[in-house]
């Protein structure tokens, strides 16, 4: 296993290409994903997709190296897709791959043709090769691109960063890729994952990455821990034992033989750090919810995407678990609400609301109070475009 291993590509015909959620999760809002290559050239040490459920290897070192492509996934992606109702789509793996293949680009003029909205996750530039595509998706539907992105050029650890996340293209072209995005009106923002404990938690580090977000076009910041298991973690601790011994020595403490991700609060320490640099800033911490052109739900929408901002702040504030349970059972009910929660409210008032199953009177005013600054907003839009 050198570094000098040529990656051998392994075409093949795929049963299924698109994986679907009962409900949109509440990090990237995506309903559905689908991709069309299994491994990574980047090879970045710490990946989760090393995990047992995503890299179906014999030998996980193979994972960079043996980079298996889907041949059929775009026509298996629009025959999924076209009977699906439009909710956000997880597309594009921009490593060097597709370069040679292009499958994320045709996937993206599926996602065009049937105008649902796009969410990229992305640590390579050659995103930028699809902004023709992006730009009239994001007119139809809508596009959320973040970079995966855990330092900075000047970040106090960046050469052991850069190691760890072995061909990755560098944090800077990263960056100015997000710029020139954000500057053709896409959406964009960093997903500060995986915070890599003792070289990528420290303040100074955080507050680069974060100044750095705003002064590139991002709009807002996504943070979360290393997280580790199976072979994932074997591999990744023996990486550690071999490069960083004194790091090794940490992890062994901190990723115990159970444990998915640090035990202890060293994450909750540096969750709500990254939130008070968030607001001093003037981003937020979470991801804001895509509502598409003429979507008649939209207010259900905001209302789960409020709640779901109210229950991370609540793990970050170490709430038990117990008392965030019937916010999540409440934002369910409410996103499987097939009728629109302003039309409830107008005809029955807050009882009306309280009928949703696990909304009762704590929720319904909550619901009230979206509702009326949804109310306020559309007045003053309104105001603004008759002045105009």
């Amino acid at each position: 296993m050198t570094a000098s291993r040529r990656t051998t590509f392994v075409q093949y015909k795929t049963h299924s290409i698109l994986n679907k959620n009962k409900r949109p999760d509440t990090w990237f809002w995506t309903r559905y994903t689908a991709y069309p290559y299994i491994g990574c050239q980047h090879g970045c040490h710490f990946c989760y997709c090393r995990e047992e459920k995503y890299a179906p290897y014999a030998d996980i070192a193979d994972f960079p190296y043996v980079i298996k492509v889907k041949q059929n996934a775009p026509a298996l992606f629009y025959q999924a897709l076209s009977k699906l109702p439009r909710d956000v789509v997880a597309v594009g793996d921009y490593q060097p791959a597709e370069k040679k293949f292009e499958l994320s680009r045709r996937m993206l003029e599926t996602c065009l043709e049937l105008q649902f909205p796009v969410f990229i996750l992305e640590r390579s530039p050659i995103v930028l090769r699809d902004l023709d595509l992006l730009q009239e998706i994001n007119k139809v539907a809508h596009v959320s691109v973040l970079f995966s992105i855990i330092h900075t050029t000047r970040s106090p650890h960046a050469n052991r960063i850069r190691r760890i996340e072995r061909l990755a293209p560098d944090p800077q072209q990263r960056f100015d890729a997000m710029r020139q995005l954000a500057d053709h009106g896409i959406q964009c923002g960093v997903c500060f994952m995986p915070i890599l404990p003792r070289l990528c938690d420290t303040r100074e580090n955080i507050e680069l990455v974060i100044q750095n977000t705003v002064d590139h076009g991002g709009s807002f910041i996504l943070g979360a821990p290393l997280t580790l298991a199976d072979q994932q973690k074997t591999y990744f601790m023996h990486f550690l034992k071999r490069i960083e011994p004194s790091l090794y020595s940490a992890y062994q403490k901190l990723y115990t033989q159970k444990s998915y991700g640090p035990v202890g609060d060293i994450w909750i320490k540096t969750g709500r750090l990254i939130r008070e640099m968030c607001r001093k800033s003037g981003i937020p911490d979470r991801m804001p919810r895509p509502i598409l052109p003429g979507e008649k739900r939209a207010l259900n929408k905001k209302s789960v995407e409020h709640i779901a901002n109210q229950m991370y702040a609540m793990e970050l504030d170490q709430v038990p678990d117990c008392e965030i349970w019937p916010y999540r059972k409440a934002a369910w009910s409410i996103e499987d609400t097939r009728q629109d929660i302003s039309l409830i409210y107008q005809h029955m008032g807050v009882k009306g609301l309280q009928s949703i199953k696990y909304v009762g009177p704590k929720f319904a005013r909550l619901l009230e109070k979206v509702i009326h600054d949804n109310m306020k907003s559309d007045d003053h839009t309104q105001k603004e475009l008759s002045q105009s």
